[in-house]
């Protein structure tokens, strides 16, 4: 089981990026799949989440109206559509999933983790 994240890169404050997870091993489709992030010198904070029942998604309210997700099940990958971006949205962006599909996108834990990819909204 494994997870990638990509996409990260530097972009100027308002504009978009658009940050893929890629699974292997397993069918992402069937998982829910979160989204988290870690600014510089901060904790890891919740971006939000795409359900596996019926790909409801969950987003933090900073992210509000601004981020989404989507699935493409052809390529076992999840996105994470990031537009009006601001300096503060800077951080390291993390997939992961878990497999207690029961929890839907609250799970005790989140089990398996991408290895995070950097994105840097600067002017």
């Amino acid at each position: 089981v494994q997870l990638q994240a990509s996409g990260g890169g530097l972009v100027q404050p308002g504009d978009s990026l658009k940050l893929s997870c890629a699974a292997s091993g397993f069918s992402l489709r069937n998982y829910p799949v979160g989204w988290f992030r870690q600014a510089p010198g901060k904790g890891r904070e919740g971006v939000g989440c795409i359900s596996s029942s019926d790909d409801t998604s969950y987003v933090t309210d900073s992210v509000k109206g601004r981020f989404t997700f989507s699935r493409d099940n052809a390529k076992n990958t999840v996105y994470l559509q990031m537009n009006s971006l601001k300096p503060e949205d800077t951080a390291v962006y993390y997939c992961a999933t878990h497999r207690a599909t029961a929890y839907g996108c609250y799970p005790p834990r989140y089990e398996y983790w991408g290895q995070g990819t950097l994105v840097t909204v600067s002017s």
